[in-house]
């Protein structure tokens, strides 16, 4: 769907090259999910154990030396400090501490380095409702451009580029910058408060490169616009501006809430996918092109039977 001035229009993801303009700046999250779904067993009883790794202990980064981890896990109720999980030959770990919403800190004694550990005892962490955790879906659940390993949840409106329309978008005098926000599962945790001022944002590292500050701030200057591929761009991108007052390089972390009434100092037009309710996400959409003017598009995409979900389908809309 592509939401601008006017109407909706109903095309196909590969005509996003006719919608953009030359000199026109895409924004990439270039993150990498990371394999961090692991299975293992308490060593007292032998039952079964699932952590989903969230991020180093002492750092929002992803860091493949840190040895203690935050995690959620199952059976929490089970998993308290002292607990010992075994990974069958790799190693061990230990539950060290209970953290807010559920979380567990671990500490890992693995016998082989970290990475290798998650490329043989990891899986992707596949949303929910897929059913399917075949090597293909496995595959499928990376951007092309997927380069930086930090993240536990795909930029699922990058999911749909491919490597000829990234070409075709070049070809078109469209300037591409990159990226990288560590996507974490706050992102996608539904909103449990009544009122949203009451949700609580969780926080996601980022980095922007000197190439990409510079080419926005080019692009800001001359009055040309800034095209970002996914929410997780927009956080990057509008936090750094809030926090700076231009596009600054280097490492940073994105914990801002974007509800309606945010002025928007970067992102002129935003890819995305179609949001679940009562999601920030869709909060965030909602604040970007007008409350009604989504909740109009949202009507039509049911009508029409448009695809929800990570691997569904995408709006291209204009700022309100």
């Amino acid at each position: 769907m592509v939401l601008g001035r006017g109407t909706a229009e109903h095309r196909h993801f590969s005509d996003l090259p006719e919608y953009l303009r030359e000199g026109d700046v895409l924004v990439l999250n270039e993150t990498r999910v990371i394999a961090a779904r692991l299975r293992g067993r308490r060593e007292h009883t032998g039952g079964q154990v699932e952590l989903l790794l969230l991020h180093p202990a002492e750092s929002m980064r992803y860091d493949p030396l840190a040895v203690r981890w935050v995690a959620l896990a199952r059976p929490a109720r089970r998993l308290r400090p002292g607990e010992r999980i075994a990974f069958d030959s790799f190693g061990a770990a230990e539950i060290v501490a209970e953290l807010p919403d559920g979380a567990r800190e671990v500490a890992f004694e693995l016998d082989v380095p970290f990475e290798t550990f998650l490329e043989r005892a990891g899986t992707l962490p596949l949303p929910p409702y897929i059913h399917n955790d075949t090597e293909e879906a496995q595959k499928r659940y990376q951007t092309v451009f997927a380069r930086v390993p930090g993240s536990v949840a795909a930029p699922t409106a990058s999911l749909h580029f491919t490597t000829e329309l990234l070409d075709r978008v070049a070809a078109r005098g469209i300037v591409i910058a990159r990226v990288v926000l560590d996507v974490g599962l706050g992102t996608f945790r539904p909103i449990a408060t009544d009122r949203i001022d009451d949700h609580a944002m969780h926080a996601e590292a980022y980095t922007i490169s000197s190439e990409t500050a510079d080419a926005i701030e080019r692009a800001r200057a001359g009055k040309r616009r800034i095209v970002a591929a996914g929410t997780t761009v927009v956080r990057a991108l509008e936090g750094n501006i809030q926090r700076y007052g231009r596009i600054v390089p280097g490492d940073g972390v994105a914990d801002l809430f974007i509800t309606p009434g945010f002025t928007f100092g970067a992102v002129d037009v935003m890819i995305t996918n179609f949001h679940l309710p009562r999601s920030s996400l869709l909060v965030l959409v909602s604040a970007f092109a007008g409350r009604e003017r989504i909740l109009s598009a949202y009507r039509e995409a049911v009508q029409r039977r448009y695809r929800f979900f990570s691997f569904g389908d995408a709006m291209l809309v204009e700022r309100a």
